[in-house]
């Protein structure tokens, strides 16, 4: 008699179950923006602009006072020389925003991206946020310093302030959020154009040659669109007076118009074409 026996199935080991959390992702964006060395270079120069600018800035109003020559900034404060540097930095910090999205479209890494996060928008909420934090923490710290050695080097000048001058503290942390926010607009163009070059194009543009194209505007035209530029609006939220601009909370109302506007931009358009 033979007994039957059936051959043994074999069974698949169990796979862990990944999923895909909100953590996850910005861990991801985390490593992928430290992972590149145009990550340090830019944060550097845009470190060094604040700095380096400010400091400049600085310097020759105090030689100027020292030498008995005629000032062209006869109502500069402490303040606002070692905050000169601002409109260089900007630029540095905005282009990397458009970086962190557009690179990624011309490199083609985005089909990578999108397969490991199919829902595809917390990509880029993951991608503001990471680079926000890190543009606000590079423009606190660069425009606290420059204040801090730029008011030293001008203490005996009429233009003398220190931390504790009403609105000091207030403004420097104004323009260190303005910088947090180009940054996000600049990953907000990125994403929204998916082109380096025409994301920067459209960055410098609105921040340098529409407000000085305005100027060639009527007067009445120019008082009533002005203000509310994207730079203009974001300047007013750093600025100590107020006599022709926003009021600082005015301007970060409406510069964060513009951030959600491009970012809404930025998301309808990752939700609703290919990659």
């Amino acid at each position: 008699m033979s007994t039957l026996t059936t051959p043994a199935v074999p069974t698949r080991a169990a796979r862990p179950a990944y999923r895909v959390t909100g953590l996850r992702v910005l861990r991801s964006e985390w490593t992928k923006l430290w992972s590149l060395r145009s990550t340090w270079i830019t944060l550097g120069l845009g470190l060094v602009f604040l700095v380096a600018f400010g400091l400049i800035s600085a310097a020759r109003y105090q030689s100027s006072v020292g030498s008995g020559q005629p000032l062209d900034e006869d109502f500069a404060t402490a303040l606002s020389l070692s905050l000169f540097g601002t409109n260089f930095a900007q630029l540095a910090l905005g282009v990397l925003g458009v970086l962190v999205t557009a690179g990624e479209y011309s490199t083609g890494m985005i089909r990578s991206t999108l397969t490991g996060v199919p829902r595809r928008l917390p990509v880029l909420w993951s991608k503001s946020a990471v680079y926000g934090v890190v543009a606000l923490l590079v423009g606190v710290a660069g425009v606290f310093a420059a204040f801090v050695i730029g008011s030293g080097i001008v203490s005996a000048t009429p233009a003398a302030m220190t931390l504790s001058h009403a609105g000091v503290v207030r403004s420097l942390l104004g323009a260190g959020l303005y910088l947090n926010l180009i940054g996000v607009l600049g990953v907000a163009l990125g994403a929204l154009l998916r082109s380096v070059a025409g994301g920067i194009s459209v960055l410098v543009a609105a921040l340098m040659l529409i407000p000085g194209l305005i100027s060639l505007l009527p007067t009445s035209w120019q008082d009533d669109i002005s203000p509310y530029l994207p730079s203009n609006a974001g300047q007013s939220m750093f600025a100590l007076t107020h006599a022709t601009s926003l009021s600082p909370t005015a301007g970060l109302l409406v510069f964060l118009g513009w951030t959600v506007l491009l970012l809404g931009g930025a998301a309808y358009r990752l939700a609703r074409s290919d990659a």
